[in-house]
C-alpha cells in the first residue's frame, strides 16, 4: 500500500478505535476535545482518500470501479463525521450512533478490503522466502 494511502487509512482506523472506547464511557460531551481532534483528523483523511487510492493502484477496470465505491463511501462517512463535529457537545451516545452508521461501516470494510488486496499485490511482487541474490 502506498505510504500516503496507508497513513490515511491508519488515521481513520485509529479514530474508529477511539470512538469505540469513547462510546463506552457514558460521557455527556461537555469536555469533548480529544474526540473532536480524532474526528477532525479523520475528516481530513477522508477528503484525501480517493486520490491516495487512485495513486496507489493500477488503473484497470476493477480498481477504477472500486474507486467510485470508495469515493462514495468516503463522502458519505465525511458527511456523518462533519454532522457530529457541528454539534456543540459530542456525547458517548452520539458517537455510538456514528459507530453504528452503515456509511462508516461500509468505509471501514472498504479499507480492510484494500489493505488485503494490496498486501497480496506486494506478496506477488516479492515471493515469500526470497532473500535476495544468492552469494
Amino acid at each position: 500500500m502506498s505510504s500516503e494511502l496507508s497513513d490515511l487509512c491508519s488515521v481513520i482506523e485509529e479514530c474508529y478505535e477511539y470512538m469505540l472506547a469513547y462510546a463506552g464511557q457514558g460521557v455527556s460531551g461537555q469536555s469533548d476535545g480529544l474526540i473532536r481532534d480524532f474526528l477532525s483528523r479523520a475528516a481530513q483523511a477522508l477528503t484525501g482518500l480517493e486520490n491516495a487510492y487512485a495513486a496507489a493502484v493500477h488503473p484497470t477496470a476493477p480498481y477504477a470501479a472500486f474507486q467510485a465505491v470508495l469515493a462514495r463511501d468516503a463522502r458519505d462517512s465525511l458527511a456523518a463525521v462533519e454532522l457530529v463535529l457541528a454539534q456543540p457537545a459530542i456525547s458517548s451516545q452520539l458517537i455510538d450512533n456514528l459507530n453504528a452508521s452503515i456509511h462508516l461501516r461500509a468505509l471501514l470494510t472498504d479499507l480492510f478490503l484494500i489493505d488485503e488486496i494490496l498486501k497480496g499485490s506486494r506478496n506477488q511482487e516479492s515471493p515469500a522466502g526470497a532473500t535476495g541474490p544468492a552469494t
